[in-house]
Formats: structure tokens, sequence, C-alpha cells
């Protein structure tokens, strides 16, 4: 199985796990709207490693700015992520800010980032 497949089955199980919390947080929210847009770009970025590692870090910073609790399946899938993420090396961290998600939307997307 491919890092792209794997990646994309481990955030779409993160993404449903997450999703069925009752009373979402913004901080949730902003989560639940990153994992969905790296869902859909991940098989046309340059470097998937580097995204998904980015990705990781965006949850665990918003997690922690927010006090989210992740439980140990959320927590696994997570750290799955960032065994894949680990691959990208030091190019995942070139130029990312941890609690912005606007590092996962572009300009030209069609999908705007619909919450700030």
């Amino acid at each position: 199985m491919s890092d792209i497949t794997k990646s994309k089955e481990l955030i779409h199980d993160l993404y449903n796990k997450l999703s069925k919390r009752s009373d979402p947080s913004n901080e949730l929210l902003d989560i639940l709207d990153v994992l969905y847009q790296v869902y859909l770009k991940i098989d046309t970025v340059n470097n998937p490693e580097a995204y998904v590692q980015r990705l990781v870090n965006y949850i665990y910073s918003v997690g922690l700015k927010g006090r989210l609790y992740f439980p140990e399946d959320e927590n696994r899938l997570i750290a799955e992520l960032g065994i894949i993420g680990q691959k990208a090396g030091l190019n995942g961290l070139y130029k990312a800010n941890y609690g912005d998600k606007s590092q996962f939307y572009s300009y030209f997307d069609e999908n705007k980032m619909p919450r700030s």
C-alpha cells in the first residue's frame, strides 16, 4: 500500500471519529476542515509526506491551543500519520506555521477556507 493511499485511509478514519464528537469547538472544526482539505489535495501535491507532516503538526498545535483531548484510538491514527510524515525529513518543517490553516489552502482552490 502506498503512503498516499495509507494517508488517505488514516485521514478518512480520523475525520469520521472526530466528526462524531458532540458539541465541537472551533478548534475541532478547524481540524476537520484541514483534514478534509488534505484528503482532497494529497494526490496532487509534490511532496505528500511533508504535507502529512504539516497536518500532524497542525493537529497537535491546534489541539493544544484548544485543549482538545484525543482518545487512544484517535491518537494512534495521528501517530501513524506522523510516521508517514517523518519520511519528509526536514522538508516538512520548512516555512510551516503550525497553527495557521491557510497553509493547506491555495488562492486557486475551488474549496475556499470556510472558517478562520
